[in-house]
């Protein structure tokens, strides 16, 4: 254990060095890569370790961020207490639909996740007089000062990313390591059997399904207040969708494939941009040569070829 947190210490390090190194550029494209690898770490505690697919993850994302940036906009709420009220926003939401939609599995989770989204989404836009529908709400700058510390400027923004990112991803090790990590691992396993070694599967599975809605919150919070943006766009089923690919690259049921995979994908896309304007051709193709060659993502060929204890 000490040295699994050792080597994700390691890279918390070197993204703290390249804050001082990364030009203008790759420095913003790496705050937005961290505070989204949060988001990736919550899906992967659903699917990658628990083995439930979710195509609703979008709500609980925008439910963190519409948490956190209405207050901001429509009572002046500061940073620091708009942020605590997104994340227990995507919380709540995510209690309550993780007590419904457990009551079914398979296939059938996966739909109802998708119609809660689908619900939620439909009723930003029918409450656009607050949550400004399609055009959604601009934060000021002047709102976003947590303790006279601006966090729209480059410097302080990628280092409060840093640190949601961290903490996400030591709290997500840890939550491995421990014994409720182990059952939620022998669920997705075999759950049947899990069941009758006393384990009361429902519960872990909403412990489950609320934990990877908190990370999700984190991330929408975060992502509303340091870029300065909410908008309806971010709970559209495609936000549900990211979050499955950049693990499946990332590699699922790996500590650091998250961030791999959202580091891959966001850098993927740039880049097939700059070639081509069919650039969602190229990233399918690289995509598809991926998971042929390699289909436990980058983490599992880590884990594979270098290191057999990765986490």
């Amino acid at each position: 254990m000490r040295r699994d947190y050792l080597v994700h210490g390691a890279l918390l390090a070197a993204l703290l060095v390249a804050h001082f190194l990364l030009p203008a550029y790759h420095h913003g494209v790496m705050a937005r890569v961290m505070v989204l690898a949060c988001f990736a770490i919550g899906y992967n505690v659903l699917f990658g370790y628990t083995g439930l697919l979710s195509l609703g993850h979008a709500l609980f994302f925008a439910a963190g961020m519409y948490g956190a940036g209405m207050p901001m906009h429509l009572w002046g709420t500061g940073p620091g207490a708009a942020f605590a009220m997104g994340v227990l926003a995507a919380t709540l939401v995510a209690l309550v639909v993780g007590a419904l939609a457990l009551r079914t599995a398979g296939v059938a989770f996966m739909i109802v996740t998708l119609m809660f989204a689908q619900a939620g989404y439909l009723a930003l836009l029918l409450a656009s007089r607050w949550t400004g529908g399609d055009q959604g709400i601009v934060i000021a700058q002047a709102q976003r000062q947590l303790w006279s510390i601006d966090l729209s400027a480059e410097g302080p923004r990628y280092l409060a990313a840093l640190v949601l990112f961290g903490v996400c991803l030591i709290a997500s090790l840890a939550l491995m390591r421990s014994r409720r990590g182990r059952v939620l691992i022998a669920i997705r396993e075999n759950e049947e059997r899990a069941r009758l070694l006393g384990y009361d599967t429902f519960a872990m599975k909403l412990m489950a399904v609320t934990l990877s809605g908190t990370f999700a919150g984190v991330a929408g919070a975060g992502y509303g207040i340091l870029f300065g943006y909410v908008g309806a766009s971010f709970a559209t089923v495609q936000y549900s969708i990211y979050p499955l690919l950049w693990v499946l690259l990332g590699g699922a049921g790996t500590i650091l494939g998250p961030f791999l995979g959202t580091l891959f994908m966001y850098y993927l896309v740039d880049t097939a941009s700059d070639l081509t304007s069919a650039y969602l051709l190229v990233v399918g193709v690289v995509l598809i040569l991926l998971t042929l060659f390699a289909p436990g993502g980058i983490g599992g060929e880590l884990r594979r070829r270098l290191w057999r204890a990765m986490p």
